[in-house]
């Protein structure tokens, strides 16, 4: 005979629909992809979202916060296990996203932008960014190669010559090869804030100035501090050269 525990427990049934404000993303409106939460304020957006969202903010999407003064990504932290419960929660999500991320790159390959690996919804190299090789003329692009996010960010100078040459890239959350170097980067910059080839530019991590043949790999495993968190991208900064002669 079954216990009266075991019938209530039988009979408590739900439907995704009423955890639905637990796992949807505020800004996209849809299941929450990769999700990632913003530690001032604990609330929770897909990754791609939110990235995107900082890139033109740093207050919180949902509560208006301020998240950071600079540099609201590093208040990101990825939750693995929420993400692991919506994907049993949700039947199919995690291979209709894996189709999707097939379906976009099918798109892109088909439109002649060799961008890298897969990533989910709107974290993505932009359309007019990174489509150039080392030499400048395109390619594959690497695409075979291991990819890595990162986020260019102009470090402005205090007034010192060059401020009003340098500056922000208009996107500049990028994903390439590892084996990018520091002088292609340099390049990258160039083209598009259209700086003269021979301008010379300081790229930094972490306050440090990075050798022109560092790659992204070598950068990421023995400068970048936050390596452990992968909710953000490695973050470059970018600055006119200064002359300490």
């Amino acid at each position: 005979m079954t216990s009266p525990a075991t019938q209530m427990a039988a009979q408590r049934k739900y439907l995704v629909r009423d955890f639905n404000r637990y796992i949807t993303c505020y800004l996209c409106r849809g299941y929450l992809i990769k999700p990632t939460t913003v530690t001032e304020c604990l609330h929770t957006f897909c990754k791609s979202c939110i990235v995107q969202h900082f890139e033109e903010s740093n207050e919180c999407p949902q509560c208006g916060i301020q998240v950071h003064e600079t540099n609201p990504l590093e208040m990101l932290r990825l939750d693995k296990t929420l993400e692991e419960i919506i994907f049993k929660l949700v039947p199919d999500l995690r291979e209709k996203e894996e189709q999707r991320e097939l379906e976009f790159w099918r798109r892109t390959k088909s439109r002649g932008n060799g961008e890298g690996g897969p990533i989910t919804k709107r974290a993505r190299l932009g359309d007019d960014e990174g489509e150039e090789d080392e030499d400048g003329r395109g390619g594959d692009y690497h695409r075979s190669d291991p990819q890595i996010a990162i986020c260019l960010d102009c470090l402005r100078n205090n007034g010192q010559s060059g401020e009003s040459t340098v500056k922000g890239l208009m996107k500049k959350f990028i994903r390439c090869s590892t084996r990018v170097t520091v002088g292609t980067i340099k390049k990258f910059l160039c083209l598009k804030l259209k700086l003269p080839s021979s301008y010379e530019l300081d790229v930094l991590c972490n306050g440090e100035i990075m050798g022109k043949d560092h790659t992204l790999e070598f950068i990421y495993r023995t400068r970048w501090r936050l390596q452990e968190e992968s909710a953000y991208p490695m973050v470059l900064e970018y600055r006119p050269r200064i002359d300490f002669g």
